[in-house]
Formats: C-alpha cells, sequence, structure tokens
C-alpha cells in the first residue's frame, strides 16, 4: 500500500473548469502527484461510488469538491464523500456559492425542462417527453436522478471544512490549500482558503473620487488603461468581491464580475455591491437614480448575484407548490430536505 495521502476530486453541477484549474499548476502538479494518490475522480478515471463506498469512514485525506447539489445523486455522492474525506474543501465558486448555475433557482423544475425539452428551437420531441425519476421501458424499471427545484451549495448540503473561491480557483490560491494541507497549517474549519481583502485592493488602477451619472456596458465604452473602471461607469464588482484573483480581469480592461465570492464579514454579496454602486450614484432625484439604473443595470440578478445567488439571503425566487408536490424520494436515504 502507497504511504502518500489520498485525494479525490469530484464535480456536481458545474462545468468541468474546476478540473482544468488543477493542470494551471503546471509542473507543480507532479508535487501534488508525489503528496496524494488519486483515488476517485470521474473525469480522469473509471472508479465507481460502490468504490467509495467500500473505503473506511475517512480513509480520503482530502476531497475537493466542485459543482452545486441540484440532483439526488450529486447530494448523495456529497454525503458519501464527507464521511470519507477527513478534509472536504468547497473547490470553485459553483460549490462555493451556486454560481451560474444558481441563477436557475429564480425558476423551477417544470420550467427548466420545458425551456431545454419542450420549447428551445433546437428541440426535436414532438410527443413532448421529459425526464422522469421513474419509468417503465419494455417491461424493465428504470430510474433517474432526482432533479430538485432548488440548487443547493456544498455547505448547504454538508459540513465544508474550507471554501476555495473563484470560477475556477487560480493555480496559485490552489498550491496555497495544497500547501497549507500538507504542512498541516490551515486555517480553522470552514474558513475561506485565501485574502481577506477585495479586489480593489489588489487593483493598481488610479482611484479617485467616484461620481457615476451613468453605468455603462462593456460593450458601449473602451476605457482608459490606468483608471478605475468604476469611475469610468463600468459596473466592477471588485469593492464587494475577495481578494485573491490578482485582478487579472481589470489588468486587461475589463471589470471585475465577482467570481471570488464575499469578502471577509460581508454575509449577502449582491447588497454589498447593491450598497457600493449606490454610494456613488451622483444624484438626489428618485427618478434621476432609478433612470441610472434601469439603464446601465438591466439584469440586476444577473449583476449582484451571478455566483451567489444560491448562497444568499435570497437563495431562490418563491417555491411554487406545484412543483413541491412532484419531489419524490431520494433514490438512498438522505436527511429531511426543505426549499
Amino acid at each position: 500500500m502507497s504511504d502518500k495521502g489520498k485525494l479525490a476530486i469530484y464535480w456536481a453541477a458545474s462545468c468541468g473548469g474546476c478540473e482544468i484549474s488543477i493542470l494551471a499548476l503546471n509542473e507543480k502538479i507532479l508535487d501534488v502527484a508525489n503528496a496524494f494518490d488519486i483515488v476517485f475522480c470521474p473525469c480522469i478515471m473509471d472508479v465507481k461510488a460502490r468504490d467509495i463506498e467500500r473505503m473506511a469512514d475517512g480513509a480520503i485525506d482530502v476531497c475537493l469538491f466542485n459543482g452545486g447539489i441540484r440532483t439526488s445523486e450529486q447530494e448523495y455522492m456529497a454525503r458519501l464523500l464527507r464521511k470519507k474525506s477527513k478534509v472536504l474543501v468547497a473547490f470553485g465558486s459553483c460549490a462555493s456559492e451556486g454560481c451560474i448555475p444558481g441563477l436557475a433557482n429564480l425558476t423551477n423544475r417544470r420550467e427548466i425542462f420545458e425551456a431545454c425539452y419542450l420549447e428551445s428551437p433546437s428541440a426535436d420531441n414532438p410527443e413532448g417527453v421529459v425526464p422522469l425519476p421513474e419509468t417503465q421501458v419494455n417491461g424493465f424499471h428504470l430510474t433517474l436522478p432526482v432533479f430538485y427545484d432548488t440548487l443547493r451549495t456544498l455547505g448547504q448540503t454538508v459540513a465544508v471544512d474550507y471554501y476555495l473561491p473563484g470560477c475556477p480557483p487560480e493555480a496559485p490560491r490552489i498550491w496555497d490549500a495544497v500547501v497549507a494541507i500538507l504542512e498541516g497549517k490551515l486555517p480553522p474549519p470552514g474558513s475561506v482558503i485565501g485574502a481577506q481583502t477585495t479586489v480593489c485592493d489588489e487593483c493598481e488602477r488610479t482611484r479617485e473620487e467616484k461620481k457615476i451619472k451613468q453605468f455603462k456596458r462593456t460593450w458601449e465604452v473602451i476605457p482608459e488603461d490606468n483608471k478605475c473602471l468604476l469611475e469610468q461607469g463600468l459596473v466592477c464588482c471588485g469593492p464587494a468581491t475577495r481578494a485573491g484573483c490578482g485582478a487579472l480581469c481589470p489588468q486587461v480592461n475589463s471589470p471585475c464580475i465577482g467570481c471570488h465570492g464575499p469578502n471577509a464579514g460581508v454575509e449577502d454579496f449582491g447588497a454589498r455591491l447593491m450598497g457600493a454602486l449606490a454610494s456613488v450614484i451622483d444624484a438626489t432625484d428618485p427618478d434621476e437614480i432609478d433612470r441610472i439604473v434601469q439603464q446601465g443595470i438591466p439584469d440586476p440578478v444577473g449583476t449582484f448575484y451571478r455566483f451567489s445567488l444560491a448562497k444568499s439571503l435570497l437563495r431562490r425566487a418563491a417555491a411554487v407548490p406545484d412543483a413541491q408536490r412532484h419531489e419524490l424520494p431520494l433514490p438512498k436515504p438522505s436527511e429531511e430536505r426543505s426549499n
């Protein structure tokens, strides 16, 4: 048996970019390979859930879990990997905050299925077939994972030891986490691994007094190279976003979009960002303020909660009673759930 640590990498409701980001460690990936045996990673190896089920509790030293919890299968795997792992890391924005998949919390399963399988211009589905958790085909009983109305974060499903933010996490922060784990110098459980300040603190652009009379979309303006993007009217999320990325987007004249989540001490990213933008609007007349906001920020949820709706104080749109009645028992035992 190898005396190396055991590493698991799993993806749930996510795009797969977090797995790719690990490769950005470049030659340091060899140091990871020297320290850990990868025992579970569906992206690159054929290991089954039953193989993990057979392992002793706590047999996995570290699990990097990316993606939110959208289905009963993902919930089961989250609970299984929590049980089998000494350290469970919410790896990336989807696991930490819900990210882009979490924006579907504005709707419900029925509407999502209608849009994808019935109303999409590319759908060829004259019989109106949609996925079902259970069905009979030629005498066989077939099952699929239950698709939940509400996407939840990993931390809303199981206890998480550490959070590593980013969409995806930046290679230097991944390496910081690896070193902290190997050296046993991790912060207290529940902590975010990374900086405790904001992107503005990392940004080298010149900041003066902010007075905004018009918010502009990114395609409407070519910004000046060295001046604060927010002062130029672009909605930059830097004042509300945790540092650690190196302010990469502002370096290339693109405003921060908030993928590193809220900075330390902030409970709701969207509320923090709204407060920051409200403080720089150069108007006192309510009608003028409404005009500035409505014209420059046509998608408030997508702007203020692009990455964090599922974890926010809002979490989702009001639950639909019909959707609640459609929930079916999980294929494996699970704790009681509620929207």
